[in-house]
């Protein structure tokens, strides 16, 4: 009996049992106690690399695109806040799970959400995308209510009342078909991004990584470059439900999505 009471037994009885559980039922027994929630919230768990097998594909995990990610369950969980294949234009694909594909069709600018939207708490998530952006390559977070298509190339992100983009060819934030202006903001003056001392930051180049900041507490969505915070680039964003999102114009653009956590990962399991 003293053995069936020790605590690393009852564990991994309970770890073999969650063995045969899908994510969604792991979060529920994690509700159960704080027992069951401990064990499911220890990230080097072998149950969070047997779901890493489970739901994500043998190339994205031997590929670079979760490189920044530490653990099992950190993967885990960007699996399941990644690009929506059911969310996005008809002109685009979802490749090694992770990866935005806008097919070469002419004379179009298509868009593509991610699967989980936020309303509460901060949010962060890495954009990468690989070879050319073409004339409009725009990164940002958008409502449902925004479109995923429309003829032409322009700024898709951005051009509507649901939807808030940087474009990163030339620089500008844009919302409701407006300009905001040039991002990171710049001051002539003083020749200095406000509140960062440095040189005018390089456009975007293939390869670099971007990071989406979104504070629904806070109202702001802002950017960083290659770790660098660029500074909030909007404020006072309304109460509604936020998607991470790409418009792209390229044929054959990729654009690769990496949900790196929240400050509610104390309170959920992902």
């Amino acid at each position: 009996m003293d053995q069936i009471k020790s605590p690393n037994l009852l564990n991994h009885i309970l770890e073999t049992i969650f063995l045969y559980l899908d994510v969604p039922s792991l979060i529920n027994c994690s509700l159960v106690c704080k027992n069951w929630y401990v064990l499911l919230v220890d990230e080097n768990r072998y149950i969070w690399k047997l779901n890493c097998n489970r739901y994500i594909s043998y190339e994205a995990l031997e590929s670079d695109v979760l490189s920044s990610l530490r653990t099992h369950k950190e993967k885990v969980r960007a699996f399941f806040h990644t690009w929506n294949p059911k969310d996005c234009s008809e002109n685009c694909s979802i490749e090694d799970d992770f990866t935005f594909v806008r097919n070469p069709v002419a004379q179009t600018t298509d868009a593509c959400r991610g699967k989980i939207g936020f309303t509460r708490g901060k949010h962060i998530w890495e954009i990468n995308w690989t070879g050319p952006l073409g004339t409009v390559a725009v990164i940002g977070i958008a409502t449902k209510d925004a479109p995923l298509t429309a003829k032409g190339y322009f700024g898709l992100l951005g051009s509507n009342e649901h939807s808030w983009g940087w474009n990163l060819i030339d620089d500008n934030l844009v919302h409701n078909g407006y300009v905001y202006g040039k991002y990171p903001y710049w001051d002539k003056n003083k020749q200095e991004i406000k509140g960062l001392n440095q040189n005018i930051p390089a456009k975007y180049r293939t390869g670099e990584t971007y990071r989406v900041i979104l504070d629904c507490d806070d109202k702001t969505l802002s950017f960083e470059r290659n770790n660098e915070w660029l500074g909030p680039a909007f404020s006072g964003l309304p109460a509604k439900c936020f998607y991470p999102s790409v418009s792209a114009v390229f044929g054959n653009s990729e654009v690769s999505l990496v949900y790196i956590g929240s400050q509610l990962d104390d309170d959920t399991i992902v």
